[in-house]
């Protein structure tokens, strides 16, 4: 296997590397970073966790450097296009720590934040900016930001991107960018909007593929509690227990939930963060910063985040509802087991989740270990193993309303952690 001073990356880049203690790259790494460094274009399909934001941010940053014409006001360099503030954050702090030690500016401009404050500091003109599509044409409308000096085009996540409702922005924003540039662009799955964008933004692209989306990474352990929708609490507090679940990220589809969740947790003694867009900006900063450096063990975060944390040494990851999107799985679970550790996923299901965790095993093609010893199992009568689960119509008369459901839920978890309601 190559290492990394075998590229033709310049000295400094290689000694932040052997500073993070960096030596060998990962597949993605390996197969890309040559090519970008030759000026290829780059179409890039990889799945989450397989390192490939320093793939294109090391050739992206070495080119950058060598670059001797100055900007002037507004301008830019290099544009990396990413559909979350976290993702974003996440980007620009590795940009960050592989530049060290070069004369080269960085900024990310995202909403959530004083956009004075981001306004001010383009008018020196930046390097390399990591952008949201919301904020980014929202300056360049303005006329905050200038195009003409641009070399380098990221889009990152193209996928999520059209899952988010940014396809046409990111149409748009390739639309106003000079002809004559690098454009690397990276995507879990192809989905046909993704390869007809492909096909309008690249120029005779090399094209690289790590793991398939539909491959989980090997090394996470998974698993999955047949519970009742209201057992799902004192299930999480009773795993909790466990002093191995050291560093848990615990996923909802929805930000009531982790309100719930935050709220139990809170009354339990058990230190958490959580991120959702009713959080600002600094408060999702702070959440992440706190999960990263120990001071929480737990975050609870919605599906906005399953693409946009990084955080080293996540030991568990806690699916409380299973995703609409059954792709939505791999990337949450691909928050643990990163850079060549192992790490846990386990999922609650309850009624309403199990039509989505058929989907899900129709993604990852395996079959997900049931976990019967545990205090707050519950058998499902009908759990057909092909085909859409669907309700009985008994079953769905016998559901309470939403508000009636919630009273006896709270009932139900102050009785269990009394030891009174572990049926």
């Amino acid at each position: 296997m190559a290492k990394f001073n075998s590229f033709n990356l310049l000295p400094t880049i290689i000694e932040a590397l052997d500073d993070k203690g960096y030596e060998y790259p990962t597949i993605i790494q390996e197969k890309t970073i040559p090519i970008l460094l030759k000026g290829h274009d780059l179409l890039g399909i990889a799945q989450t966790g397989t390192g490939k934001t320093a793939s294109f941010s090391l050739p992206l940053i070495d080119r950058i450097a060598r670059i001797t014409n100055d900007l002037m006001p507004n301008q830019i360099h290099a544009l990396v296009l990413a559909p979350t503030r976290e993702l974003a954050t996440q980007i620009h702090n590795n940009i960050i720590s592989y530049s060290k030690g070069l004369d080269i500016t960085s900024a990310v401009i995202m909403g959530g934040v004083r956009k004075e404050n981001q306004i001010e500091l383009l008018k020196s003109g930046i390097d390399i900016i990591v952008a949201t599509p919301g904020r980014l044409m929202d300056l360049m409308a303005g006329g905050h930001i200038l195009l003409p000096q641009l070399e380098v085009f990221v889009l990152d996540e193209a996928d999520m991107m059209l899952d988010m409702g940014f396809y046409e922005d990111v149409k748009t924003i390739a639309s106003r960018l000079p002809s004559n540039r690098q454009t690397v662009m990276f995507s879990a799955t192809m989905p046909k909007e993704i390869e007809a964008l492909a096909k309008t933004i690249l120029n005779k692209p090399q094209k690289v593929e790590s793991a398939r989306e539909s491959s989980t990474i090997e090394k996470i352990e998974q698993s999955v509690y047949y519970t009742l929708e209201d057992n799902k609490l004192p299930l999480l507090l009773h795993l909790l227990k466990d002093e191995a679940i050291e560093r848990v990220l615990v996923f909802c589809k929805a930000k009531y939930s982790v309100a719930s969740i935050v709220e139990t947790l809170t009354e339990n003694g058990i230190s958490n963060g959580e991120i959702h867009s009713n959080r600002s900006q600094n408060e999702r900063n702070q959440a992440i910063k706190d999960f990263t450096e120990g001071a929480v063990r737990v975050l609870v975060a919605t599906d906005i985040a399953s693409r946009g944390i990084d955080v080293e040494g996540v030991t568990h990851v806690i699916n409380f509802n299973m995703p609409e999107d059954a792709t939505f799985y791999v990337h949450r679970i691909g928050r643990t087991a990163r850079a060549g550790r192992s790490g846990c996923a386990i999922s609650f299901c309850a009624e309403r989740d199990i039509a989505l965790l058929r989907n899900v095993k129709k993604l990852i093609k395996v079959e997900i270990p049931e976990v019967l010893d545990h205090p707050f199992h519950h058998t499902y009568a009908a759990l057909p193993k092909n085909g859409n689960h669907k309700a009985s119509s008994s079953s769905m008369r016998k559901r309470k309303r939403p508000s009636q459901a919630k009273k006896e839920a709270k009932k139900k978890f102050v009785a269990s952690l009394k030891g009174d309601g572990n049926s």
